[in-house]
């Protein structure tokens, strides 16, 4: 048997001299004023010094390293060099290029760090260079129980955003996540570690400059925001910190983390079309009427999807015998109709002797080991799994090969999914903390889960990326990965996860891509629609209208809900979803072009509103309008406003408001910013239709100085020509001279010749007016403009024909109009509670259940569930699930006028057979901190042949709590026989009843968030606790006696939860 042991020693070999850097280039001006600014930023930091001489700027290195070999820390001891305890500012050393410095704890820190695996170059992480300039802002340290706390202060009314994939608002100041990819379905705004890890911050400050810090560690790691103008990373192991900036403008950040992490791959053409996907369809004949009712419909598409059952028994590489016999011809028949296939793959390989999966990865040893050498088996959808380690580069080649393979088959593109690694049937939802990877040494080398858990899924999308590539070089891969790290754009598009399908989620999509594209990910949007549920009408019409416009354009459900495609929620919704992605289609120059930036230059695709003025602090918080370039999209995401209902704040400037004849209430606004030219195509059906002799159109907004450019970038939307030079950049130019509109080509790149095309050239007036002009793309256009007295009856004309239009639209049915549809109550609005410590949300059409528990104080989101299971639940009977956790409950009282309560919500369900389960849900003035629940199962009309008395029946509260930290969560209290008790994940289920019950009040105990959520209730109404760990969750359970109630003998448990600091 093989044992794997942590290898503690370097593991590799740190191939870089610091020489020492003395007199460089004589910096003009250079004053003892600026040495001495310089050394009060600096402090009193003895390693990082700055002297000013007449010779010039030069610094002084006292940590030259000296060669040897250097220990590593173990993935558990986290102390450093400085100890435990240790305190004080961060040294440092400038890297990369001007404005980006590399702090550590000490100098011994610097060389025990851990190898990026965020930077495209690590070397370049360990290399210093020669610069003039000194951070404006230093990082201060803190050791304390084997963890590394780094904070770092800012100015009042800093605004901060990214930490990458993340749920709720997008300023994220007051907010508290965690690095850990984390299988979350049916996430929440409050839901504190998705599916990907971005320890990354990007600090906007109250000037519009702005500043970037990476925590540059694989581990779990806090980010927590909630102090103002605070930013805090705490994880275990020694790690670096990375500044970039401060630089004038939050873009100039962005581009120099792109300089640090990589940009984004060059996406083919086709993979910005639109995309259409369930979970699944369930064979070849199925994906075809698919295919072939888009086209007949003619609705825009480029892309079907097959999710996981088109394989063999789950059987990742293999197809399904009898309904995907033969997937090569499937494929060519859509690629003869304009569409592109896309195919999943599960890092979950089944465990079986004789699949040949299975089989040569165990004879390449290419599995994750236990901690005893044997591979680890988990279960994932096919059964008992291992899973490749791909930290080892041994193992990314066979997993590439198998790829390479694989996409003989008719195989466009590959779906990555479950590869936090997910794992079923355990408590974290994923592998053990302990399983061994043997990574490569530039990687870590050999470590325990914890280091590389983070990094899985972007290992795994590195590793189908290149397979893709060695399968044709003269194809753009196309991977689209759901867990990844900062870093991942570089091999994969992502997509938000298993959203749900609501108003919430829908509103929420758009700071989530925003958020993404803030932290290096510029390719993602959600699942439109919705993954969970049923969406209604309006919410998948609006939603299409918005997200055809993101970046990343995919509709996707699970199995089990109603049909999600454009043409399954009736004429009117149809009708939206044509007109929102022939949008789509006209805008792909655009598009595109702002990839080609994205990819050579580290700019973002959509970008938030306040970009356009970062100096705008009202700009900072809005949530319902984006970016995509000089192009500002205003949506409405809440049910009873049309999109020119809703009011739109705009930036600074000049914004003129246009379409392209095809204004509607469920569609957003579209202005374009003064001083702006935009490339416009013809609608499409899918991106195959289009030719580069096609007519070309230029809409174009002025400045007040009567001036505008804008830029177009083509190539052959597939292959990598372009890096040969074989592409065309062309930059536009209007200006008005004596009311005459010239357009011309500025200058252009590449060795493409310009296409023989018409150019129409369309200029914004204001009001939605548009005057055109036409002529030949590469030569002058002129433009005559109208008089102001022309030009103010043109925009006063065409107001009112749109308001006009608006008035007179087809409006998608109401949910109301369509309540007999499967799932529909999924799609409702939540009621919320806000009051003192706490924000609860509460579904009274579905047992009155409680869907989410957030305390504010300490940042946890106790309670998390979807709409129709978990939660917070209460049962009537001693069975699981039994009456009273599904039925339809009535908001009786609602923020009632009373002396003790500040908010407060009584509700109602009839449970059958003259039963009536109450609930009253308070947080109260007096004590803010304190959330009650005061519940009963009262008898209203029992009838006389049973004497008034009912059924038998128990009141069983039954609340599923989220663990944030499954494996440091347990559960203490003292009984009422004064025994201690201290109850972990790995007991299952125990209750306990008589003097072995908490004695009123039982804890659960979060010990890496240092808190505890405190349950009290009352022993002579409680007769029975229950404790049931499930994965990722845990069920506290109170349980009155079982007895018949009558009208003067109801049931009762009145139960507090408080949240307390725990040492």
């Amino acid at each position: 048997m093989t044992s794997y042991i942590v290898d503690t020693s370097i593991l590799f070999a740190r191939q870089r001299a610091i020489l020492s850097l003395v007199n460089k280039k004589t910096a003009e001006g250079c004053s003892a004023s600026s040495s001495s600014r310089s050394s009060a930023r600096c402090g009193s930091r003895r390693r990082s010094i700055v002297e000013c001489s007449s010779s010039g700027w030069s610094w002084s290195w006292s940590w030259i390293w000296r060669g040897g070999r250097s220990d590593k820390p173990t993935m558990d001891q986290g102390k450093g060099s400085e100890g435990y305890g240790a305190a004080g500012a961060m040294v440092f050393e400038p890297i990369l290029e001007e404005g980006v410095f590399r702090f550590d704890c000490s100098e011994t820190d610097r060389a025990a760090a851990f190898p990026s695996l965020s930077f495209a170059d690590p070397n370049v992480r360990e290399a210093p260079i020669a610069v003039r300039r000194v951070p404006e802002y230093v990082p201060a340290f803190e050791r304390r129980r084997g963890q590394q706390m780094v904070t770092i202060q800012f100015p009042s009314g800093t605004s901060f955003y990214g930490t990458g994939e993340v749920s709720g608002r997008l300023e994220r100041t007051g907010n508290r996540i965690f690095t850990w990819n984390t299988d979350a379905w049916g996430y929440g705004p409050g839901t504190t570690s998705l599916y990907q890890s971005h320890p990354w911050v990007l600090a906007v400050l109250p000037d519009g400059k702005a500043l970037g810090v990476l925590a540059d560690t694989t581990r779990r790691c806090e980010i927590d925001l909630r102090n103002a103008s605070t930013v805090k990373f705490v994880s275990d192991a020694v790690y670096p910190i990375i500044t970039f900036g401060p630089f004038g403008s939050p873009i100039e950040v962005l581009m120099s983390l792109s300089h640090a992490i990589g940009t984004v791959f060059m996406p083919p053409k086709w993979s910005l079309g639109y995309h259409q996907c369930r979970w699944s369809y369930e064979s070849d004949v199925k994906v075809l009427e698919i295919a072939r009712t888009f086209r007949e419909k003619g609705i825009p598409c480029d892309v079907i999807w097959m999710d996981i059952d088109y394989m063999d028994g789950f059987r990742c590489f293999t197809f399904d015998k009898e309904r995907f016999s033969d997937p090569k011809s499937m494929v060519n028949d859509l690629h003869a109709s304009g569409f592109n296939a896309i195919w999943m793959l599960d890092p979950g390989i089944k465990s079986e002797e004789g699949y040949f999966v299975y089989e040569s990865g165990s004879e390449n040893d290419a599995w994750i080991k236990k901690a005893d050498g044997k591979p680890f088996v988990g279960e994932v959808w096919p059964g008992p799994c291992v899973f490749p380690d791909f930290t080892q580069q041994s193992t990314r080649l066979w997993w590439a090969e198998l790829v390479k393979d694989f996409i003989s088959n008719g195989v466009d593109g590959i779906w990555n999914d479950m590869n936090e690694p997910a794992v079923f049937k355990t408590v974290t939802k994923t592998m053990p903390k302990s399983n061994i990877h043997r990574g490569d040494a530039n990687f870590g080398g050999c470590q325990n889960h914890s280091h590389y858990h983070n990094v899985y899924g972007m290992l795994m999308a590195r590793s189908t990326y290149e397979g893709m590539k060695m399968a044709n070089s003269n194809k753009r891969p196309f991977v689209l990965t759901r867990a990844g790290f900062i870093g991942s754009q570089r091999y994969a598009a992502t997509w938000t996860g298993d959203n749900l399908s609501n108003w919430e989620h829908l509103h929420m999509s758009l700071s989530m891509v925003l958020q993404l594209g803030l932290s290096g990910q510029p390719l993602s949007g959600p699942d439109i629609g919705g993954f969970a549920g049923d969406a209604t009408p309006k919410l998948f019409g609006r939603w299409m209208g918005l997200a055809a416009l993101f970046p990343f354009c995919r509709g996707h459900t699970e199995k089990g809900t109603a049909d999600h495609e454009p043409w399954s929620f009736g004429e009117e919704c149809e009708d939206v979803c044509r007109l929102a992605l022939l949008r789509r289609y006209r805008l792909l120059p655009h598009i595109y072009t702002l990839f080609y930036m994205a990819h050579t230059k580290g700019t973002l695709v959509a970008a938030p509103t306040f970009f356009a003025d970062p100096k705008d602090p009202q700009l900072r918080k809005v949530e319902n309008s984006f970016l995509l370039g000089p192009l500002l999209i205003c949506a409405s995401t809440v049910p009873d406003q049309g999109s020119h209902e809703c009011s739109t704040v705009l930036p600074e400037g000049v914004w003129l408001r246009f379409d392209f004849g095809d204004p509607h209430p469920d569609l957003p606004t579209m202005f374009l910013q003064g001083g702006s030219i935009i490339p416009v195509g013809h609608p499409l059906q899918h991106v195959g239709e289009a030719n580069l002799t096609d007519e070309l159109s230029l809409f174009v907004a002025l400045d007040e100085n009567g001036k505008a450019t804008g830029v177009l970038y083509e190539d052959d939307g597939d292959g990598y020509g372009y890096t040969q030079g074989d592409y065309l950049l062309t930059y536009y130019s209007a200006e008005i001279d004596s009311s005459v509109l010239t357009v011309k080509v500025l200058k252009s790149e590449g060795s493409w010749k310009r296409p023989q095309r018409a150019l129409q050239v369309k200029l914004l007036l204001g009001g939605g007016v548009m005057i055109d002009a036409r002529g030949v793309d590469g030569e002058e256009l002129h433009l005559k403009i109208p008089s102001k007295s022309e030009v103010s009856k043109l925009v006063a004309a065409s107001e009112n024909k749109y308001n006009k239009h608006m008035e007179n639209a087809k409006h998608i049915p109401d949910v109301d109009e369509l309540s007999g549809r499967k799932g529909i109550e999924l799609s409702k609005v939540p009621v919320e509670l806000k009051s003192g410590d706490w924000e609860l949300k509460v579904v009274p059409w579905i047992g009155g259940r409680i869907i989410s528990m957030m305390h504010h104080p300490s940042g946890m989101q106790w309670l998390h569930s979807r709409i129709e299971i978990n939660g917070y639940e209460e049962y009537s009977g001693t069975e699981y699930r039994s009456a009273g956790c599904s039925e339809e409950y009535k908001v009786v009282r609602r923020n009632l006028e009373r002396a003790r309560e500040e908010e407060l919500l009584c509700m109602e369900g009839d449970i059958g057979g003259g039963l009536v389960f109450q609930r009253q849900i308070s947080i109260f003035k007096e004590d803010p901190k304190v959330l009650r629940i005061d519940s009963s199962i009262i008898a209203c009309s029992v009838g006389a042949g049973s004497g008034g008395f009912s059924r038998l029946v128990c009141l069983r509260a039954h609340p599923t709590f989220t663990l944030l930290h499954p494996t440091e969560v347990l559960v203490a209290f003292d009984s009422v026989d004064g025994l201690k008790h201290e109850i972990f994940h790995e007991s299952g289920e125990l209750s306990f009843e008589g003097d072995h019950c908490p004695n009123g009040e039982w804890m659960l105990v979060d010990r890496c968030a240092g808190v505890a959520l405190v349950n009290r209730f009352d022993l002579h109404q409680v007769k029975k606790c229950l404790v049931h760990w499930g994965t990722g969750t845990v069920n506290l359970e109170l349980w009155s006696e079982e007895r018949p109630v009558s009208v003067d003998t109801p049931l009762r448990i009145c139960h507090e939860y408080e949240v307390r600091q725990v040492a």
